[in-house]
């Protein structure tokens, strides 16, 4: 679907968490992720915590996914190897195209900085025609990974809304 120029870099913030979605913690890593695609030049739609069920979470992205007016969906948390990190799975589970070569990139670039970014378990790819994307649920991590994806999203966008046409890059 062709979105005005306007709106179309626009994004959902979902934060995977049973502690913050219960207000047991504050939601620091939806805050820092909001903020960075703010600057980024992105219009955030969509804001919510849910928990580490993957069903709700599931549910959550097919909602966003359905809505024009999205055409990102960042999750954070729920990533790593813990008996209730599922938001890969659920990410699958509506994912119709996935994008190995951003969850890769995000993960070797975060092992320049932690050995343990090897257990994260970044799920990235495109349902209808909305950009998925699953983060860690640490600050630290989040400012890593979207460091390294930022530099292509509003590409990534672009592409999906239609806009296929190479440019030349004399433009």
């Amino acid at each position: 679907m062709n979105m005005p120029s306007v709106e179309r870099y626009t994004a959902a913030v979902i934060t995977i968490s049973d502690s913050a979605s219960n207000g047991e913690r504050e939601d620091k890593s939806g805050d820092t992720l909001e903020g960075l695609l703010q600057k980024a030049g992105f219009s955030i739609t969509d804001r919510e915590v849910v928990p580490d069920e993957r069903q709700v979470i599931a549910g959550t992205l097919t909602r966003c996914t359905a809505s024009h007016n999205i055409a990102c969906i960042f999750t954070t948390g729920g990533t790593g190897v813990g008996p209730r990190d599922v938001t890969p799975e659920a990410a699958k589970d509506v994912i119709e195209r996935r994008m190995p070569g951003m969850e890769e990139a995000m993960r070797h670039e975060s092992l320049r900085q932690t050995p343990f970014a090897m257990l994260s378990r970044q799920v990235v790819g495109v349902a209808k025609d909305t950009l998925i994307v699953t983060l860690p649920g640490s600050e630290k991590a989040v400012r890593e990974c979207f460091a390294v994806i930022q530099p292509v999203l509003k590409h990534v966008v672009d592409l999906l809304a239609g806009e296929t046409a190479h440019k030349s890059s004399n433009n």
